[in-house]
């Protein structure tokens, strides 16, 4: 006999539960369950109701089947991408990826690999790339690719038997394509966030095979060690174990397969925190970044509302987003964007927690279980706190990280995606609905490809990276900087001093600015044989160790000019600092080398240039 207390239990929560679940909470027999809505609700209700929570039909797998009954998907998936992407693989090296591949003197030295390297991986994917094509950008830039290939049939893999083959195309295609991605596809030095994402999404994909044959939980542990060696920001797979079986599983029963990574990702995250300070004073050296905190109120909202934008319209994609300042209109605006996010969380949530549904499990091998319906909410609640939670590397208070870059959504743009997915595929299931769906989704996808072509071009060489910057952050002074060395490279001096002074004047003490404004005022000098600007070369030289001790090349700069002014002695120290700053710089010595000869010939007395040379010890 049931109490009033469960009758008013079933009446509340009979919608959003079936039968089987509304009879665990209760714990009494279905039967009984049954037999108590016949009573109160009408014969055509309680049919509907008791087909509704019949369990799915059980479900078969193995991996030789699906590759069988997918492989044309599989291979279509792969040639988009590279038809979007091909533009991009000849692309030459920009940015970062000068000084970490041409200019680096390592770049084909096995020992180097075995030195303390941050992202270990990384630099055995560059070593073999010029093992095999020297210094050709191509083949540093197709492992990004084919990374991202990998990414998407992963996605593919686990949306596929998570949820439906309709939500899976659709969010593959999607992640396939979209122009956010292009930063850590098609920018070799971004490539580490497609990397360790693959790895990434193997290790979850075999966490979830493992459950079924436990040796397979080995190589869930060896991807996520081989993600975290590509990028530190892999330590938040400890946090997707749980947050899964949180959604579809049992925390209490799964507490000792989640541990091993609980405690490596406490590990690796005390080490990171470690490290933060000389993080912190690497960037002020290096990149002049002010040490300091972001109100982390004002920061989180901003940066997911802004990476929700750039997903849903593409349309100003940049390498630096710096000038994210917004009235507190917009703020309010962004603050309730963010606010509406968190509630859709813990709505899903809560429902959810309205009923114990079993994990969604894989096999290894071909086997039979039954698997009850899944609530959309718990999907939704996975999938938006899988987005914020991969972001929590760069979303802390500490000045070490852009507010927002493209290359760190890369992995987070998986829940999105997978949401949009699930809208899609919803509205497909109205037959009325069904074409327009598929008609708009396709239109959206080509118009997604055809973006993603032309953001390859903004990465086609640094003039093209840097113009494009600069119309979405034209005063951002990084930016600025480079947009000054471009119209250096092509002799428009005017438009490069003006460059350069701005990036000082938004940023005072900017010591690159100042070297590279000194270069160019060096050549109008060479050029116009103006003793002023030779004058404002050696202040601005000056100015820019001043705020960067450790910047070699203007040292450098500076005692060639004091050698040509027959200023012997300025020009030794200065060239010997050089020298002491960067020792393992060949070029450098060899030009230092050939300078300190030239002075000891004109003043043989000269002690500072004699003992210099003494140390210049060149093959």
């Amino acid at each position: 006999m049931l109490t009033a207390k469960q009758k008013k239990f079933i009446r509340k929560n009979a919608r959003k539960l079936t039968l089987n679940e509304l009879a665990r909470q209760l714990d009494i027999p279905p039967e009984e369950l049954k037999e108590y809505l016949k009573k109160i609700w009408r014969e055509n209700k309680f049919t509907k109701y008791t087909q509704k929570s019949l369990p799915l039909k059980p479900i078969s797998f193995s991996p030789k089947d699906w590759l069988k009954n997918n492989w044309y998907l599989i291979l279509g998936l792969t040639l988009l991408i590279f038809l979007v992407y091909a533009n991009g693989l000849g692309n030459a090296f920009v940015s970062d990826d000068i000084n970490w591949i041409p200019k680096n003197p390592n770049i084909g030295n096995f020992s180097f690999l075995f030195q303390k390297q941050e992202r270990p991986a990384i630099w055995f994917i560059f070593y073999f790339a010029h093992l095999i094509g020297g210094l050709n950008p191509f083949f540093y830039r197709l492992p990004n690719v084919l990374f991202h290939a990998g990414n998407t049939i992963a996605i593919f893999f686990l949306l596929s038997f998570l949820f439906n083959k309709r939500v899976a195309v659709f969010t593959s295609l999607i992640f396939a394509v979209h122009p956010i991605l292009v930063e850590s596809v098609t920018w070799i030095a971004g490539g580490s966030h497609s990397a360790y994402t693959f790895f990434f999404l193997l290790a979850f994909i075999f966490y979830l095979l493992a459950k079924k044959k436990a040796w397979l939980y080995f190589f869930t542990i060896l991807f996520f060690l081989i993600s975290l060696s590509f990028s530190e920001k892999a330590v938040v797979l400890f946090l997707i174990f749980p947050l899964y079986e949180i959604a579809f599983g049992s925390l209490i029963k799964k507490w000792k397969s989640i541990l091993p990574y609980l405690i490596a990702g406490i590990f690796v995250a005390v080490a990171l925190f470690n490290k933060i300070g000389g993080k912190i004073i690497g960037l002020k050296i290096y990149n002049y970044v002010q040490p300091g905190f972001d109100n982390p109120f004002y920061k989180i909202p901003i940066a997911i509302t802004e990476y929700l934008r750039l997903m849903f319209w593409p349309s100003d994609l940049s390498l630096y987003r710096s000038e994210l300042i917004f009235t507190w209109g917009e703020y309010f605006v962004r603050l309730g964007i963010f606010i509406i996010l968190l509630l859709a969380i813990c709505i899903s949530y809560w429902r959810l927690r309205g009923g114990k549904v079993s994990s969604a499990l894989l096999f290894w091998k071909n086997s039979e279980i039954p698997v009850e319906l899944y609530k959309k909410e718990r999907w939704l609640f996975f999938w938006l706190l899988f987005f914020i939670i991969t972001l929590l590397p760069v979303l802390t208070p500490y000045r070490f990280a852009s507010t927002v870059a493209e290359r760190y959504v890369y992995l987070g743009s998986i829940g999105v995606f997978a949401v949009i997915g699930m809208i899609l595929d919803t509205l497909s299931e109205n037959e009325k609905l069904k074409k327009g769906v598929y008609i708009i989704f396709a239109i959206l996808i080509l118009a997604l490809s055809i973006r993603t072509v032309v953001r390859n071009r903004d990465w086609a060489n640094e003039d093209n990276l840097w113009i494009a910057s600069a119309k979405v952050s034209p005063h951002d002074p990084n930016v600025l900087n480079n947009l000054g060395d471009m119209y250096g490279r092509h002799q428009d001096y005017g438009k490069a001093v003006e460059a350069f002074s701005l990036a000082i004047k938004l940023q005072p003490g900017y010591a690159d600015a100042y070297h590279n404004l000194a270069n160019i005022q060096t050549a109008l000098y060479l050029k116009e044989n103006k003793e002023e600007y030779l004058k404002l070369a050696i202040n601005n030289y000056l100015l820019a160790i001043k705020y960067n001790p450790l910047l070699w090349q203007s040292h450098r700069n500076l005692g060639i000019i004091y050698f040509n002014l027959r200023e012997f002695g300025k020009a030794a120290e200065e060239l010997g600092k050089a020298i002491e700053i960067n020792p393992s710089n060949l070029e450098l010595q060899y030009e230092a080398k050939e300078i300190f000869a030239d002075i000891l010939r004109v003043d043989p007395t000269n002690q500072a240039a004699s003992e210099i040379l003494k140390q210049i010890s060149l093959p």
